[in-house]
């Protein structure tokens, strides 16, 4: 056999290639992702029990969403343990894991709108509507960026088409953290506006001072948090190219990756908004988009029409 012979990646195996031409330098761990596995299957489940109980569709839709491309994203990252030198699982891990989050975000974004009605629209800049329409719109323009650069990176031939794909997933990246960052500061921003007892709405009074309620917000506050630390790990990851050196750190990736959206994924689930709202979340929902509720056009202390 000639000696400058390469075995193509397509033929490699642990046994005749060197890690040099895998994807990454280092055989991803089987317990670390097959946890991982584990625990966003468990989320789906306790999304999908908690999704008739409380009839949140819109939540369950995004929670899901970002839930399963998790699971899909730690599955190609397993098959890389057995062989990390094909391309397909190397993909599967790259765009599931790197768009999942931006569903999770969602979720959160959500949210928002339902709290500023709890705590009285008249301490907010802008109608509550407007929060989500904007940040779900940021959102969508993040997936969009991601996954076309992920799919031209996937389908590219030369090195310039890899470099252009990477760019634009990069680009959607740092789109979503300036996103969740402007996100974080609208609800700094509310939050100091609202500081005022006496000019917090009377009506949800009840629902505000329920613990139940103060652990949720304490729940989104964490978990954006978390998808914001990830995001800008990733961020600083990808603008090393798809092999960089951080691309190369199994414990880094898998601490700023895996455990913050563990972190996030699980207070959204454990935390979820229907522990809280119960039935009032579609009222708040009505409200938010400034439909009349009830024959009066009111609502009671429990957030219920009257």
């Amino acid at each position: 056999m000639d000696s400058n012979y390469t075995i193509p990646d397509e033929e490699c195996t642990l046994q005749t290639c060197t890690l040099r031409q895998a994807h990454f330098t280092y055989v991803p761990s089987l317990g670390g992702n097959a946890f991982f596995v584990g625990w966003f299957s468990l989320l789906i489940l306790l999304q999908i029990m908690l999704a008739l109980k409380y009839r949140i569709w819109g939540y369950f839709v995004a929670m899901q969403g970002g839930i399963v491309l998790e699971i899909l994203g730690y599955i190609g990252r397993i098959q890389m343990h057995f062989n990390p030198f094909i391309i397909s699982p190397y993909l599967l891990y790259m765009i599931c894991l790197t768009t999942g989050p931006a569903f999770l975000s969602a979720a959160v974004y959500l949210c928002l709108s339902r709290i500023v009605v709890v705590y009285g629209e008249n301490l907010s800049r802008f109608k509550p509507r407007t929060y989500t329409f904007a940040f779900i719109a940021c959102d969508f323009i993040s997936l969009g960026l991601q996954g076309a650069g992920g799919g031209i990176a996937a389908s590219a031939n030369t090195q310039s088409s890899v470099d252009l794909g990477k760019n634009i997933m990069l680009a959607g990246l740092a789109f979503q953290v300036v996103a969740t960052l402007l996100f974080m500061m609208a609800c700094s921003d509310f939050r100091v506006r609202q500081s005022p007892i006496e000019a917090r709405e009377s009506s949800h009074a009840v629902l505000r001072n329920n613990w139940k309620f103060r652990a949720f917000l304490w729940g989104l506050a964490v978990s954006i948090i978390c998808i914001f630390a990830r995001s800008v790990y990733r961020v600083a990851e990808l603008s090393q190219g798809f092999h960089g050196p951080q691309a190369n750190q199994q414990v880094t990736f898998m601490v700023h990756e895996g455990v913050m959206i563990f972190i996030a994924a699980g207070l959204q689930t454990f935390l979820h908004p229907g522990f809280c709202f119960q039935e009032s979340w579609e009222t708040l929902t009505l409200v938010s988009r400034g439909e009349v509720v009830g024959s009066r056009g009111e609502v009671d202390k429990e957030g219920m029409p009257v």
